[in-house]
Formats: C-alpha cells, sequence, structure tokens
C-alpha cells in the first residue's frame, strides 16, 4: 500500500520515554480495497511469509540493535573503571578485585548471548530447519542480556551514570523497549517452546 492511498488514517506522531529515533504510527484503514498485484507472497500463505521471509530479518536486526546498546553500556563501564581513582591511594577503580569481577561477568553475558545471534543468522542465512527456533530464542536472550547489562553497567559507573541527559540515561532509556517491542519477550518464548514441540506457533 502506498502512504497516500484512500481510506489509510494515520495516528499521531511516536513520543516515548526512549526510541527517539523511531518512527511509528498507528493506522486505521476504512473500506481499503487492496489490489491482488500488491499482496506479499500467496493468497494465505501470510504465515509462512511473516515467519520465513519477515520474521527472520526484522528479528535479527532488531537483536543486533539492543546487543549493540549493551556493547556501548559496557565499554561506558569499562572506561570509567579505567579513567576514575581513589584520591586517598591514587589506585583506579579497575584495580578492584569486585569491579574486575563484576566486569568480567558483563563481558561473558554479552559475549555468549553475541554467539546465539550469530548462529541464529548463519542458520537463517544457509535456510536451516533451525532458524526459526535460534532467531526466536536470540531476540529474547539479546531483551535480558541488555537490560541487565546497561543496569549493571550503571551501577559500576556511580553517579556520574545518573546525570540527567548522559550517555547512560539514552541507553537506559532505549534497552527498557527491548523485552515490549513486539514480539515480546514472553511471547517469543512461548513460540519458541510449540516450535519445538511441533506445535503451530499461532495456536491462540
Amino acid at each position: 500500500m502506498n502512504k497516500g492511498d484512500e481510506g489509510l488514517r494515520w495516528g499521531s506522531e511516536w513520543s516515548g520515554l526512549g526510541m527517539r529515533g523511531n518512527s511509528s504510527l498507528g493506522l486505521e484503514l476504512e473500506k481499503v480495497t487492496i489490489a491482488p498485484h500488491r499482496l506479499l507472497g500467496e493468497q494465505g500463505d501470510q504465515l509462512w511469509y511473516i515467519f520465513t521471509v519477515v520474521a527472520p530479518y526484522f528479528l535479527t536486526a532488531m537483536s543486533a540493535t539492543y546487543l549493540g546498546i549493551a556493547q556501548a553500556a559496557f565499554n561506558e563501564a569499562r572506561q570509567h573503571l579505567l579513567s576514575r581513582n581513589y584520591t586517598h591511594s591514587g589506585q583506579t577503580l579497575s584495580q578492584a578485585p569486585l569491579l574486575q569481577h563484576r566486569l568480567g561477568t558483563l563481558w561473558a553475558k554479552i559475549e555468549r548471548t553475541r554467539r546465539l545471534l550469530y548462529y541464529a543468522a548463519q542458520e537463517g542465512d544457509a535456510g536451516n530447519f533451525d532458524a526459526l527456533p535460534a532467531i526466536l530464542a536470540a531476540k529474547a536472550e539479546v531483551a535480558t542480556c541488555a537490560v541487565e547489562v546497561v543496569n549493571e553497567a550503571m551501577t559500576l559507573s556511580g553517579g556520574i551514570a545518573y546525570r540527567e541527559n548522559g550517555r547512560f540515561s539514552v541507553l537506559l532509556r532505549d534497552v527498557r523497549a527491548a523485552h515490549i517491542m513486539s514480539p515480546t519477550t514472553d511471547l517469543l518464548y512461548t513460540w519458541l517452546g510449540r516450535a519445538l514441540l511441533d506445535q503451530p506457533i499461532l495456536s491462540d
């Protein structure tokens, strides 16, 4: 469909807590007729088209976006630990064993999630049977990883991370959408379970 087609009524511009660069509009259709040549795929195969053509690219792109947010938060926390020091001793925060441990766990969390995403993308590119479960799992796992990493990275960075309009304020606002950007994390795990049990993904 074209944006100016008759019968389309567009809602107001997106205004959200985060995702300020996003362009999402509500759309109402009133007595809209779509010509057959505009159909995506064949009539009746919309589920195949969604899960075979659209979802793999869409979910992989969203997974990569939120993994990038996690990586950005990690980088901010790492730089903070390297550059800040205790005034009484001159030691940097990077020399504190507890902070070393906590940063190490963040790196491991990001990298194991990244490997799942890479695997899912490779399976999708190859057209393998296991591609869809991996792609569903990747987006769900990335969402959990990203939220946890941003929260912990802010803690590691101390009070400076809570400055208004700082880097972390943007990362925190954006990452909170990871679980609720459709398909939601809960829905993805449900679909994943159905796929693994040979059940219809959209069974209700």
